[in-house]
C-alpha cells in the first residue's frame, strides 16, 4: 500500500490541469474498510484538535468548497469526514439553483451571507463556482440575472474572464482577512455515475434523490469537463488552490480529503490563548471559596 502525497493532487497555477490526464481511479490508501474506518477516525481526531485550537484562536475560519458532477459523493464525504468536529464550530451551507431573492442581487451575494465566522469551519456544498460552471454551459441563464445589457461583454469569453477574476479577488480578499479557502473538485468518471444514477433508482430510500434534470445534464457531460478544466485553471492560485479528487472509489476518496484537511488546519499559526499564571491561581482560590473549601 503506498503512502499518501496529498500535493499529488493540488492545483496551485504552477501546472496546467486536464480532466484527461487526471485519473478518476487510484490505487487504494487503505487494506479494506476496517482499516480505511480506523484511518478517518484516527484522522477525526487530530482534525478536532486542530479545529479546537482555530477555535479558541479567534483568528483563522476556513472555508471548504465541495465541486462535483452529480452522485460524486458530496454528502457521504461531508457526513464522514467531518463526522468528529464539533458540531458547534462547523457549518455547512448547500447552495441549488438561485431563489427569486438572489437573482436581485450581484452572482455572489447569497455566498458572502453563509460565510464562517473565525474559530469556524464553513463548508459550501456547490458554490460560487456554478456561476462559471452552470452558466457556462447553460449562457441563456443569464438573462434571469437582469445585468444591464449595456455592462454585459459582447464577447462571451470575455465574460467568463471577468467572473474568473471576480472569483480570484473574492478569495483572495478571504484569504488576507484570515480565511483561507480550499477547493474539492471531485473527479469521477461517466460510466461510474451512471452507475450510482442507476442504483440510486433501484434504491427506494434513495428514489427520491433522483431528479429527470440529472439525466438532461449527462448530455451536456463534455461541455462541464470543459468547464472545469478552464475554470480550475483560472482560479487556482498558491493561497486558495483546488485538489483534483478522483472519486470512483468513495472510500479512497474520503480519505485522500481527510488527509488534506487535517495537514490544512494543522499547519495554521493557531494556538490555545494562555491565562496568566497568577490570574489562573488567583481564579482557582476563587472557586474553591465559592465551593467552601
Amino acid at each position: 500500500m503506498k503512502k499518501l502525497n496529498t500535493t499529488a493532487f493540488r492545483y496551485d497555477g504552477k501546472r496546467p490541469f486536464s480532466s484527461k490526464d487526471a485519473p478518476t481511479l487510484i490505487d487504494p490508501f487503505y487494506t479494506d474498510e476496517a482499516d480505511q474506518s480506523r484511518q478517518l477516525d484516527e484522522l477525526a481526531e487530530r482534525m478536532d484538535q486542530a479545529q479546537n485550537r482555530m477555535h479558541a484562536d479567534e483568528q483563522y475560519g476556513l472555508l471548504v468548497v465541495f465541486q462535483a458532477m452529480d452522485a460524486a459523493g458530496k454528502d457521504s464525504i461531508i457526513r464522514r469526514v467531518f463526522k468528529g468536529v464539533n458540531p458547534s464550530r462547523f457549518q455547512i451551507a448547500p447552495f441549488k439553483k438561485p431563489e427569486k431573492e438572489d437573482l436581485k442581487h450581484d452572482f455572489l451575494w447569497r455566498f458572502w451571507q453563509e460565510l464562517p465566522e473565525r474559530g469556524i469551519i464553513g463548508v459550501f456544498n456547490r458554490s460560487y463556482y456554478e456561476e462559471v460552471l452552470v452558466l457556462r454551459v447553460h449562457p441563456e441563464r443569464l438573462q434571469e440575472q437582469s445585468i444591464p445589457q449595456n455592462l454585459l461583454p459582447t464577447n462571451e469569453k470575455t465574460l467568463w474572464k471577468q467572473r474568473f477574476g471576480d472569483i480570484v479577488h473574492f478569495e483572495d480578499y478571504l484569504f488576507r482577512n484570515g480565511f483561507p479557502i480550499v477547493k474539492f473538485y471531485l473527479h469521477v468518471a461517466k460510466e461510474e455515475q451512471g452507475k450510482r444514477l442507476v442504483a440510486r433508482l433501484e434504491d427506494t430510500e434513495k428514489q427520491w434523490k433522483f431528479s429527470e434534470n440529472d439525466l438532461k445534464e449527462r448530455e451536456f457531460w463534455d461541455d462541464y469537463l470543459r468547464a472545469y478544466e478552464d475554470t480550475i485553471n483560472a482560479t487556482a492560485t498558491q493561497q486558495n488552490p483546488w485538489y483534483v479528487i478522483p472519486s470512483d472509489d468513495r472510500v479512497n476518496q474520503q480519505l485522500i480529503i481527510a488527509h488534506i484537511l487535517t495537514e490544512l488546519l494543522e499547519s495554521l499559526p493557531v494556538h490555545f490563548p494562555k491565562t496568566d499564571s497568577k490570574e489562573a491561581q488567583k481564579l482557582i482560590k476563587q472557586i474553591k471559596k465559592q465551593d467552601g473549601k
